[in-house]
């Protein structure tokens, strides 16, 4: 390896970079094969570890009885679910932004370690306030991990167009495994019939803890700054000379690391209208429509759920369509001509709103008993074009706009999106039972008519924004500043 250093004015010391366009190390120069190999295995992590999200509630029976939980008048099973998305909404404010600096396997590994650790006691849990509390770290783990794949990707594809696909890919994982949680635990607990409650969670210790060793043969880091400073490390060792990476002199405390990694997307959260207006996750009750009005039963439930994952992957099928919006986007920009508009990757959210709340109207009031199951099932299939379109367009566009930023701005989306999944569901029951599955289903329909208008709103307003945002105005001073070097 060339040592490719320039000596700084003041100090004395080398800055190391990489030995030319072509560096083997860089992971833009990765090959195409393993690019891809990569990234299925990422996309594949991302969906393996958000199953238990879901895959818990298909043993809402056993719990009931074996753990003696009173589920009426207020429905206390939902506190399992509460807790997984609580850790999911806070633990990667703290971890996430750290791999920035730190690197990303270190976050991925050590997440998905944690992620099985925590699936054993509640595999083996006596009580139901112990699932509760293990559910809020395993939350945490598996949403670091996840929260991880979009920087992976931007990491290892050079451009917007390299990584439309791959990000696409992770869209369709990540609704996808929405539906494929319930579906997989209803098929466990058909299969098991003694405890079968606690196969859910044997089940997926399992088949997770031998794959971590296969995912540790394939990944290797991808943040290009860690694998420098690595380097740098290795020859100030070999040279004795004071050779450092840039990342390296700019690098804050672990603890001021943590401190700005918690503070900025809080701020984010709590000072920037994209953020917030973006963040909301509306879920609702299949099991228990569906259970009440054609009788189904656990399994038959969890089959129904599959159909978010047909509609994602009917939503993934236009994917192209937005790419080829965006793209085009460079020849309208009167702002900075011949750069993307990053308010056109919400064109597609527009339409997937209104799928999002027609699915909803649609399911809500066909949900009966002498309707066909088919008919809600194919609005539930209507909710899963728009989840993922809304979905996609967003981690695309905080991704472009805030840049170095995103991995923050995602987590502040996250915490706001989780908080919300976490105390709906305790709200979801009253409201069902209150005011029928017809007007429940369309209040939250009405929810998401009015979210329609936050794109709409941004595609006109988005410029202004972006000039009074003090984190999206330093994210394109410094892509200017890139630019400009390169």
């Amino acid at each position: 390896m060339e040592v490719q250093a320039v000596k700084t004015n003041e100090d004395g010391k080398f800055i190391h970079d990489w030995d030319g366009e072509d560096d083997p190390e860089n992971p833009f120069n990765w090959s195409d094969t393993y690019k891809w190999v990569f990234t299925i295995t990422v996309c594949l992590i991302s969906l393996l570890i958000a199953l238990p999200a879901g895959s818990c509630g298909s043993g809402n029976d056993w719990y009931e009885r074996k753990f003696h939980v009173q589920n009426r008048p207020f429905p206390n099973l939902y506190w399992a679910t509460t807790s997984w998305n609580m850790g999911a909404a806070l633990l990667p404010l703290l971890f996430v932004p750290l791999t920035e600096n730190r690197g990303r396997m270190p976050g991925y590994f050590m997440a998905y370690a944690l992620f099985i650790i925590w699936l054993l006691p509640s595999a083996f849990a006596q009580n139901f306030a112990t699932l509760v509390v293990t559910r809020f770290f395993g939350g945490g783990a598996s949403s670091i991990a996840i929260n991880l794949v979009g920087g992976t990707i931007s990491d290892i594809w050079d451009g917007e167009k390299a990584r439309s696909l791959p990000m696409s890919l992770f869209g369709f994982t990540s609704v996808a495994g929405i539906a494929l949680g319930p579906f997989v635990g209803s098929a466990i607990v058909q299969v098991h019939k003694h405890d079968p409650w606690r196969w859910i969670f044997y089940i997926q210790i399992i088949y997770n803890a031998g794959l971590l060793p296969v995912f540790w043969f394939i990944l290797r880091e991808t943040r290009g700054d860690v694998i420098l400073a690595r380097r740098a490390e290795k020859l100030r060792y070999e040279t004795g000379r004071p050779i450092f990476a840039k990342s390296e002199l700019a690098r804050e405390s672990t603890a001021e690391q943590v401190k700005i990694s918690f503070k900025r997307p809080v701020k984010m959260l709590l000072t920037e209208p994209v953020v917030t207006s973006f963040t909301l996750w509306v879920s609702f009750a299949v099991p228990q429509t569906f259970s009440i009005n054609y009788g189904f039963d656990v399994f038959q439930t969890g089959l129904i759920q599959l159909a978010i994952s047909v509609g994602a992957l009917i939503g993934t099928v236009f994917s192209p369509l937005q790419d080829w919006l965006y793209f085009r986007s460079a020849r309208k920009n009167k702002e900075k001509p011949g750069q993307h508009i990053p308010e056109s990757r919400l064109l597609l959210s527009v339409p997937g709103s209104l799928l999002f709340t027609g699915g909803l109207f649609w399911y809500g009031w066909t949900c009966r008993p002498d309707i066909h199951w088919i008919v809600p099932t194919c609005g539930v299939a209507c909710v899963g074009v728009g989840i993922y379109s809304i979905y996609v367009s967003v981690v695309n566009y905080l991704t472009d706009s805030y840049v170095q930023f995103a991995a923050s701005a995602l987590s502040a989306a996250s915490l706001r999106r989780n908080v919300f999944a976490a105390f709906l569901p305790l709200a979801s029951y009253v409201l069902f039972e209150n005011l029928g599955y017809g007007w429940a289903g369309s209040l939250l329909g009405f929810i998401g008519l009015a979210l329609s208008f936050v794109p709409v709103l941004l595609l006109g307003t988005g410029p202004s924004i972006r000039r009074r945002s003090p984190f999206m105005q330093e994210a394109s001073q410094d892509g200017e500043h890139n630019r400009q070097q390169e």
